[in-house]
């Protein structure tokens, strides 16, 4: 899950930085995710779990580090297991 999340946060992210090198943790606003990546970033893991995001998850807290992403897509596909 994690290098996905790394590889879609490489090719629609837009960052200053070189993926690899961010910290699960850092704070992706901060080295400079943009809204529209995110939202670019949401379908792309979308496409690639074949998830939805939930209204309730579309936030900058969702998104605000690998870590945050790679939690907020396991509370999804635990939903979607439930389901």
């Amino acid at each position: 899950m994690n290098e996905t999340i790394r590889e879609l946060l490489g090719k629609v992210g837009g960052l200053p930085v070189p993926v690899a090198e961010l910290a699960d943790d850092a704070d992706l606003y901060a080295v400079g995710l943009s809204s529209f990546a995110s939202v670019q970033l949401m379908l792309g893991l979308e496409e690639a779990f074949d998830i939805e995001f939930p209204d309730s998850l579309l936030n900058r807290k969702s998104f605000a580090s690998i870590a945050a992403i790679e939690q907020t897509l396991t509370h999804i596909l635990k939903s979607k297991e439930a389901a």
